[in-house]
This record gives C-alpha cells, sequence and structure tokens, in this order.
C-alpha cells in the first residue's frame, strides 16, 4: 500500500500557502520598511497518488494536471515565465507608488523578454521563455520598438546572431531572419515583451526569492508608497491582500484568492483587500465575491475590503488607520 501510495500522477495540487512580510524584502535608502502590510502566496506541488487521493479530504485544495498548472509549458519556461511576471509586477508597484508618491521615477529599457518561440523560428530550440534579449548582431536598442524595426529591415533567411541575459550571464545565438506568422514581417519568431527597470530616488528594490507571479503587485505597491512617503498606513495593524497591479493603479484578477485568504487569516491579518475585477468572469466569481464566501466558511473574523485600484486600498487605509 506504501509502495502504491508513492506511484507519481500527472497532477499539480493547489493549496494555501504562506503569508509574508513585505517590509521583509523591500529595501528604500534610507527608509526603514514598516513590517504591517502582507503578500499571500498559493502553494504548488507535484503529488503522488496517496496526496492526490488525500486532497479530496481538504476543503481548499485543488487538483490541476500538469498541462492545466503550466498552460503546456515546460517547468524550466513555466519557471523563468513567472520569474518574469515577478520581475514585472515589482518595477509596475515600484513605478506607480513612486508616481504616486510624486517622486518623478523613470523608466530605463532592459531588453526584451521572450514570451514565446514560434515552431517556425530557427531559434526554437535556443531561446528559453524568460531570457531576456539585449542585443541583435552586437547592436543594443533603446525600446522593443527599435528592436523590432532594425529585425524587419533584415531578408529573410540572413543570419542574425542574439545576445541574451539567462540566469545573470550573457550568450549568444545564431539562427536565420523568418517571416513571423501572424504579420508576415522578417523577424526571428518570437513573442516579446519590454523589460524595464525603474530609476528612482531614493533607490527602492524588492527581492522575494524563488516567489514567482504577479500577484502581489497590489501589496508591493502599498508598501512601496509608505516608504516614498515616510509614513505608517495600518498604524501596525496587520493588512494582507493580493491583486496585480498595472502602470495606471489598477488592481487586476488573480487566482487561488480562496487560498490566500485561509493563509492570510492564519498569518492573524485583519484586513485582506480581494480585487472585484471582473475580466473573463461573472460577478459572483470575482476574487471579492469568492473571498467573502471563503472568509465566512472558515468562520474568520478578518474583513474583506473590495478594491477595483491603488485608490480605493489607500482610502480605506487613512480612513481606518489615522
Amino acid at each position: 500500500m506504501a509502495i502504491i501510495a508513492l506511484i507519481p500522477t500527472n497532477y499539480v495540487i493547489e493549496a494555501p500557502g504562506e503569508s509574508f512580510v513585505v517590509g521583509d524584502y523591500l529595501k528604500t535608502d534610507g527608509v526603514k520598511s514598516p513590517k504591517n502590510l502582507y503578500f499571500v502566496t498559493v502553494s504548488e506541488r507535484r503529488a503522488v497518488l496517496g496526496d492526490y487521493l488525500w486532497s479530496f479530504t481538504q476543503p481548499f485544495e485543488d487538483r490541476l494536471t500538469l498541462e492545466e498548472a503550466t498552460g503546456g509549458a515546460t517547468t524550466e519556461q513555466y519557471e523563468q515565465l513567472q520569474e518574469w511576471y515577478m520581475q514585472t509586477s515589482q518595477q509596475t508597484a515600484i513605478y506607480y507608488a513612486a508616481k504616486k508618491a510624486g517622486r518623478h521615477p523613470k523608466l530605463k529599457y532592459q531588453g526584451v523578454y521572450v514570451m514565446s518561440v514560434q515552431k517556425s523560428s530557427s531559434f526554437k530550440k535556443k531561446l528559453l521563455i524568460g531570457d531576456t534579449i539585449v542585443a541583435a548582431n552586437s547592436r543594443k536598442f533603446k525600446s522593443v520598438k527599435g528592436f523590432m524595426a532594425y529585425l524587419q529591415k533584415q531578408k529573410i533567411g540572413q543570419q542574425v546572431t542574439i545576445t541574451v541575459k539567462r540566469s545573470g550571464k550573457e550568450k549568444t545565438f545564431t539562427g536565420k531572419i523568418v517571416k513571423v506568422k501572424g504579420t508576415g514581417k522578417p523577424g526571428i519568431g518570437i513573442s516579446m515583451v519590454e523589460r524595464v527597470k525603474v530609476d528612482v530616488t531614493p533607490k527602492t528594490t524588492i527581492s522575494v526569492g524563488d516567489v514567482g507571479g504577479p500577484s502581489a503587485g497590489l501589496m508591493f505597491s502599498l508598501a512601496c508608497y509608505q516608504n516614498f512617503t515616510k509614513t505608517n498606513l495600518t498604524n501596525g495593524h496587520k493588512v494582507a491582500g493580493t491583486g496585480t497591479i498595472d502602470a495606471t493603479g489598477k488592481v487586476g484578477i488573480i487566482g487561488g484568492v480562496d487560498k490566500k485568504v485561509v493563509s492570510a487569516s492564519k498569518a492573524g491579518a485583519e484586513v485582506f483587500f480581494a480585487p472585484t475585477d471582473q475580466t473573463g468572469v461573472k460577478k459572483s466569481q470575482t476574487n471579492y465575491a469568492v473571498a467573502k464566501r471563503t472568509a465566512k466558511k472558515i468562520h474568520t473574523k478578518m474583513k474583506i475590503v473590495p478594491v477595483a485600484t491603488f485608490d480605493d486600498a489607500l482610502k480605506y487605509l487613512k480612513q481606518h488607520y489615522k
């Protein structure tokens, strides 16, 4: 029976993760980060048969096939993609918070992230999702637009050498210019997004190790705003939450909010910010609606607060923790 229970499966178990103090991972020159705001994670683990069966007895554990969990990417690609999401989330949070605090941040172009590689690309088995392209034929660019314009001036079949940063090291790969699927224009057959870094005074950085994904954006931005304004938005009270953040301050929908409510409650949070974003779901399935039902189910005293924007969260904190 023990041997049978350890048989590997093609499933991933999603379960409540941990709550982390943002201030432990945030550094701003000349400022001591308050330890009052929390971001929350969802735990993912590959399931053996015994674990898979046991998960049916756990109310906040869900089973996903490996393909569903990774979107069809390899484990390495999935991890790199999650790292990209986290890094982008951090930079956006710092930028928006600095702008909101009147710090006049600037965005510096770092290169382009590789998001996918087309089958027709000669870089198919060379470039990886999450690579940052920093040059083409030793030429560096100031924007993704400039990079694409250069590639589109090349001839189909012409050789091109691409320089990328991967795990902190530069690597070069040579391939050919192809007709890009979807546009019909010359290129290297990848989808990409711009990678930028925020330049702001005082210098501010966020480093959370191997935690990935974009869902801590709201809490990162609130914590950065505290540092830029040298305030404590909660007067020492524990406040948790989730939601992506974009450059306009909009808070976006995330996955696994029920599990995050459970984790935040266990950590002793008094308030949990939940996105009302209705992108792709019915009103009854927004993060806020699910979070409210979960809070009732676990009988927590933690208050679930709806937020659509950064300003919603900031307004709540200023009104309740003067």
